[in-house]
């Protein structure tokens, strides 16, 4: 057996194997790029490089975004800010049909925009509207669905952790990745509310109207303009930072960090006790991630050392294979890996394989990832391991069954389907904002 092959089967296996038997997906790269790097890098010399390997990865400043961003959405959550967002919007929305599967996009997509977090986003909606659509006779399509959803609409609006993680990972610039998220996350915002206010026009037992009390315009629109609004001024001074060039995503990032401190405090909802849980749950999720970045560039010189990615991309441009074939024949096997796998290990163990195909068939990086972050957006609704179908059956309890949350998403999967097919066939689409902003 080739040694490219040997190492690609030790390095791709070893990974899905150790995940398969419940290893954390850190020490489970780890472990492998510590068999890789004696094996095929030399022993004791290739454990040396590993060390080294991971000092320019932790020094990276393009990684700053991450826990900024991560934190973020941790002060908005235990803040409450997103919960008074969440409030003011049912408030506005009076006897319309699926009022609170509406309440749930717009508000996820809200919340998408100040936190970048996905489970978060689920968590929050799932809390707090789950509850009062099932006491109001909510049928679960159209109570799990939207929520679920929307989202994963956090992975592709700015503040997003992953595209940031993206970015960095594949090389490519991080500023036009999030800003050119912001188009696709509209449309399907927008095909989410269409498809709720169609189904629930042609079925209102879907989603029943109930009273509320009487209030005139003036009323219902006061909590947005409070509690809405501001927080909306928010995600306008992390993007409109980027999109107008007076600052990097990372300082973006600070901005939004600062600008969501201040909030908490005009709100009085600022507190030490919720500032440390804030900053603890940052650190847990961002010392994650850097482990991972640590340990991929080990991943990777093995690969290249053994000649497995130059090999793989040798014999895909040799077969002939057109360059729209390869993107669906990768995007494929996202989809098809994310029904087992979160989303890091996703991009720990394609983009070093898929980047240098990329490279080679000549399909443009941005447009790539952005269809990338798609993909895993879906990935976390596929039934039956998607993170978030498991983030609303723990928010739900018991009386959720699984395959009541299988059949809730699975419209919601064929519109997040139809806004990638709308990309391949339009790749205009996502190249706009950032041709618009340089």
């Amino acid at each position: 057996m080739p040694e490219w092959i040997f190492a690609l089967v030790l390095m791709l296996g070893g990974i899905v194997a150790l995940l398969m038997l419940g290893l954390p997906i850190v020490f489970a790269f780890i472990a492998v790029n510590i068999a890789g790097a004696w094996l095929f890098l030399g022993g004791d010399i290739g454990l040396m490089q590993m060390l080294r390997n991971m000092r320019s990865p932790a020094a990276q400043y393009s990684l700053a975004p991450i826990p900024l961003f991560v934190l973020m959405g941790e002060i908005m959550l235990h803040s409450g800010l997103a919960q008074r967002a969440i409030d003011a919007i049912d408030r506005l929305i009076s006897r319309v049909p699926g009022r609170l599967s509406i309440v749930a996009v717009l508000s996820g997509t809200l919340f998408s925009s100040l936190s970048g977090s996905t489970i978060a986003n689920a968590g929050v909606l799932g809390k707090s509207l789950y509850p009062q659509m099932k006491a109001r006779g909510y049928h679960d399509s159209m109570a799990v669905g939207p929520i679920l959803a929307v989202g994963g609409i956090a992975m592709l609006i700015p503040p997003s952790g992953l595209a940031v993680m993206l970015g960095s990972l594949a090389s490519i610039s991080i500023n036009d990745l999030l800003i050119a998220g912001i188009v696709p996350a509209i449309m399907m915002a927008v095909l989410f509310l269409g498809y709720v206010m169609l189904r629930c026009r042609l079925d209102p037992s879907l989603a029943p109207i109930y009273e509320t009390e009487t209030m005139t315009l003036g009323e219902r629109l006061r909590p947005v303009l409070v509690n809405v609004l501001p927080l909306a001024l928010i995600f306008v001074c992390v993007v409109g930072s980027m999109f107008a060039g007076i600052a990097t995503a990372t300082e973006s990032a600070a901005l939004g960090v600062v600008a969501t401190v201040i909030a908490a405090v005009i709100y009085r909802r600022f507190s030490l006790s919720m500032l440390v849980h804030s900053l603890k749950e940052t650190l847990i999720f961002s010392a994650m991630i850097l482990v991972i970045i640590c340990t991929s560039g080990t991943f990777s010189q093995v690969l290249a050392f053994t000649g497995a990615t130059q090999e793989i991309s040798r014999l895909v441009v040799a077969s002939g294979i057109g360059p729209l074939m390869l993107l669906l024949g990768m995007l494929a096997v996202l989809v098809f890996l994310g029904c087992f796998m979160d989303q890091v290990s996703m991009m720990m163990l394609t983009l070093p394989i898929f980047m240098p195909i990329v490279g080679a068939a000549g399909i443009d990086p941005l447009w790539f990832g952005v269809l990338v972050l798609i993909a895993l957006e879906i990935s976390l609704i596929t039934p039956p391991f998607g993170l978030l179908l498991f983030v609303m059956q723990g928010v739900a309890g018991p009386k959720l069954r699984v395959t009541a949350v299988y059949k809730a998403v699975l419209p919601f999967l064929a519109l997040e389907f139809l806004v990638m097919g709308l990309l391949i066939l339009f790749p205009g689409l996502v190249s706009l904002l950032p041709e618009l902003m340089k």
